[in-house]
């Protein structure tokens, strides 16, 4: 039922779905899977800055695969403690959430050296631009491709209570506005809630539609990578037409399901139009994606720069001239808050009571707001000399495979749409 033109845009879904599966999907998906963009660096021991995290599968309690303990430092060994009453009594759908949920952090001696080469590398370019306190003893590398999203069994209040501060308090909404579907929502079938929204200023809007189209990416992976059958011989991961359903279907969601599809492919043309836009900054010559392995590394960047020329190639792109247009001064001010309410977004991450889903939240995050900072970046993007360092306009190892990985799951998504509807039509 999602087809046609999106709101804001001059593209329609179709477009999307043949460009994205049949082109752009087969080709990023090679890319992710090598080693420059595989490996990730993250805090997952950060507290949550906004309420106590007294969630039952909440991160120390649960849902970390520990390293052999001579690779734990002291420090981070001494601080578990035991499992409080109440979380005993719910200690079995906690094992099954610390099972699910576990963060699988073991990397080869290979990648290990590896890894020491990249920092030092990244430290001889001019990076000075820093994401997730990376330098934090905190902050580990973790393999993406063992540790693939998918459902873990974190659900119920304290996943909603996530999602529901992100929308609640970041998405400039009065609090009087019900959202469809929320908890304690007014009667009117999200009325209310489209009229505002309708009345908000397109980037208000925009932001609005990027969190939901977000949202909705990560139901279509958990759906779509659903724990089938759990027994001791096999674990069987697959879709979950069922559980798709009841996230998007039009008639179990009030109208909802298809306005976050819609919104879904929303993010796609923004993050795609950042991809179109950032080729001069990978183009130089003295940019190489380093991993100490020279004919791997000529031969991924050479495949970046094919994705990169195919995002420019496409043919329908979100016209980002429409944001911030006004006059100057306004047009200053709401942007910067909107980098402020992106960031409260980022630290929200902090507090997902799952390892697994915490990695995932907060890669996507910085990549989407990777996205925006190469969308806002525009002027500096087209001053990068050919040869020498980039200063007006940088970014990190970091960012930029948050930024492809974050791309990759929306381009994921798009695809496993086209998955769903084909088992959705062999059912009827």
């Amino acid at each position: 039922q999602v087809t046609g033109y999106l709101d804001d845009c001059t593209c329609d879904v179709e477009t999307i779905d043949a460009f994205n599966n049949y082109r752009l999907f087969p080709r990023l998906n090679e890319l992710l899977q090598s080693d420059y963009f595989r490996y990730y660096k993250v805090n997952l021991q950060k507290p949550c800055p906004f309420w106590e995290d007294n969630s039952h599968c909440g991160m120390r309690d649960c849902a970390v695969q520990p390293c052999p303990s001579d690779e734990v430092p002291d420090g981070i060994r001494a601080g578990s403690y035991k499992y409080s009453e109440e979380a005993n009594s719910l200690a079995e759908e906690c094992e099954e959430a610390k099972r699910l949920g576990a963060v699988d952090d073991s990397l080869s001696k290979e990648t290990r050296q590896a890894v020491l080469q990249w920092a030092q590398h990244d430290d001889s370019s001019d990076s000075f631009c820093e994401a997730d306190d990376i330098h934090s003893p905190d902050a580990e590398y973790v393999d993406l491709l063992l540790n693939p999203e998918r459902y873990t069994g974190y659900k119920g209040p304290d996943a909603w209570k996530i999602w529901n501060s992100i929308y609640e308090e970041n998405c400039f909404k009065p609090q009087n506005v019900k959202r469809p579907l929320a908890s304690g929502r007014g009667d009117d079938g999200g009325h209310t809630f489209y009229k505002w929204l309708k009345g908000l200023c397109v980037e208000k809007r925009a932001f609005y539609r990027l969190i939901s189209g977000l949202h909705a990416s990560i139901n279509i992976h958990l759906s779509a990578r659903y724990l089938l059958q759990d027994s001791w011989s096999e674990k069987k991961w697959g879709p979950n037409v069922t559980e798709f359903q009841q996230r998007f279907d039009e008639v179990l969601t009030n109208g909802e399901g298809p306005r976050r599809l819609k919104n879904l492919y929303f993010l796609y043309l923004i993050e795609l139009r950042a991809l179109s836009k950032v080729l001069p900054f990978f183009e130089r010559p003295g940019f190489q994606l380093y991993t100490g392995n020279e004919s791997q590394d000529a031969e991924m960047k050479h495949l970046l720069l094919e994705i990169l020329h195919l995002a420019k190639s496409f043919p329908l792109h979100f016209d980002e001239n429409s944001f911030f247009a006004g006059n100057k001064k306004a047009a200053a001010k709401l942007k910067e808050e909107f980098r402020l309410h992106f960031k409260n977004i980022s630290k929200i991450m902090d507090c997902v009571g799952c390892f697994k889903c915490r990695l995932w939240g907060k890669l996507q995050t910085q990549g989407l707001g990777t996205a925006l900072k190469i969308l806002f970046s525009e002027n500096l993007i087209e001053k990068i000399p050919e040869s020498g360092p980039s200063y007006g306009f940088q970014l990190t190892r970091q960012e930029i495979v948050a930024l492809f990985n974050a791309f990759g799951r929306v381009s994921t998504s798009v695809k496993e749409l086209e998955n769903f509807r084909k088992l959705l039509q062999n059912r009827r």
